[in-house]
């Protein structure tokens, strides 16, 4: 008689949080010990930010579960409350699904309510993308859902020995490098996109633009430590790309505190300054987007994406303030302040350089596989003793 199937729940709480996990979706869903149970939360349900759930779908996975959690307003407030109607909800959801483990991503703040709905309801929690350090709110949600959470798969080495330093059981943290390196490397195997259709598929807002010399691509995400500031920080980026003049494709900011003011600041900017030559995008499905990356001069602004699949791709990044300080990164990286004439420096020095190669900081693309097979095996236990 052969053992019953590990109900895995996977929750995703966010466009890029699904971009981070989907070839672990995949590997979950084809592991023969495995079986995937999808739910969809947060801005990953809204229009406004994309509304990620028609791309999951479209991409063939069964969603079991949507929780509606997100308030309007992005303050400090609303985050707040968010996270506690997605705590309310999530349990609900986790009690009718009875999984065997509950996967958790990175740091944002819909994911301590899944760590705490799960530890709370004696489910093995699993969090992906802990032990690294990327300052703000978000470093301390990341540290405190490690000690919440069961089973740590990490990206790298460096996060590994944070976890363990933290008083985590080493055998319990296993280095699986970042999922979202797996997308990249399909990516540098089938590059091509014509990047003239990508107005017609995709739509935003803005002229249509000649990309075949070149293009940037911004994505700048509010600090939520610095939410009240998100609105002047928006203004320096602007200033610098309507100065520069270049062909831009800007992609529109996650729904933390703050986004509002960011949302504002790109419309009130366009209603004054005009800027023909950008376009701006809700979303972009992850192998395009990373395509679109790829082609590019470089990036600009605070993502994560910049600091993980661009140092594993090899496209230069101007990181603009504090929102990944600390985080490991490769060579890639151009650090700078928020004031439009650093700004604008940094940018023209990475279109002069010459490309970076590739590193593989956070894995060599099998990290999909490497998660579905840890969790596959795992002694899965609730019980925990903190080292020290």
């Amino acid at each position: 008689m052969s053992k019953p199937r590990r109900k895995v729940c996977v929750v995703i709480t966010a466009r890029p949080s699904y971009a981070r996990i989907r070839s672990a979706l995949v590997a979950i869903r084809e592991h023969p010990d495995l079986e995937l149970q999808l739910v969809v939360t947060a801005s990953a349900l809204l229009d406004r930010y994309g509304n990620a759930i028609k791309v999951i779908e479209r991409e063939g996975f069964k969603v079991d579960r949507r929780v509606y959690m997100i308030l309007e307003g992005e303050s400090l407030v609303t985050s707040a409350k968010s996270t506690g109607m997605g705590l309310a909800e999530l349990a609900t959801v986790f009690d009718d699904l009875q999984p065997d483990a509950v996967v958790t991503i990175a740091d944002r703040f819909e994911t301590i309510s899944t760590a705490i709905a799960a530890a709370y309801m004696n489910i093995p929690l699993v969090h992906v993308q802990g032990g690294e350090i990327t300052g703000s709110i978000d470093e301390k949600v990341r540290h405190a859902v490690t000690k919440l959470a069961d089973l740590h798969l990490v990206s790298c080495e460096q996060a590994r020995n944070r976890v363990i330093r933290m008083g985590e059981i080493p055998e319990a943290v296993v280095v699986t490098g970042c999922p979202s390196i797996d997308i990249a490397k399909d990516v540098l195997e089938s590059p091509q996109i014509e990047t003239s259709h990508l107005f017609e598929r995709y739509g935003g807002v803005g002229e249509r633009l000649d990309l075949s010399r070149g293009y940037l691509v911004v994505l700048q995400h509010p600090v939520t430590t610095e939410y009240s500031e998100s609105r002047a920080h928006v203004d320096e980026t602007l200033n610098a790309i309507d100065r520069l003049g270049l062909p831009t494709l800007w992609f529109w900011p996650n729904v933390d505190a703050g986004s509002d003011g960011t949302s504002r600041g790109i419309r009130a900017y366009r209603e004054v300054h005009d800027l023909p030559h950008v376009h701006f995008f809700k979303n972009v499905p992850p192998e395009d987007f990373l395509r679109i990356l790829l082609k590019s001069w470089c990036i600009v602004g605070n993502s994560s994406v910049a600091i993980r699949e661009c140092s594993f791709l090899g496209v230069p990044a101007v990181n603009i303030g504090s929102r990944q300080q600390g985080r490991d990164r490769g060579g890639n990286v151009l650090d700078v302040d928020y004031h439009h004439d650093a700004i604008e420096a940094a940018i023209r020095r990475q279109i002069d350089s010459v490309r970076p190669a590739s590193d593989t900081l956070y894995g060599n693309g099998d990290a999909g596989k490497n998660i579905a097979e840890a969790i596959a095996r795992a002694t899965l236990t609730i019980e925990k003793r903190l080292t020290y």
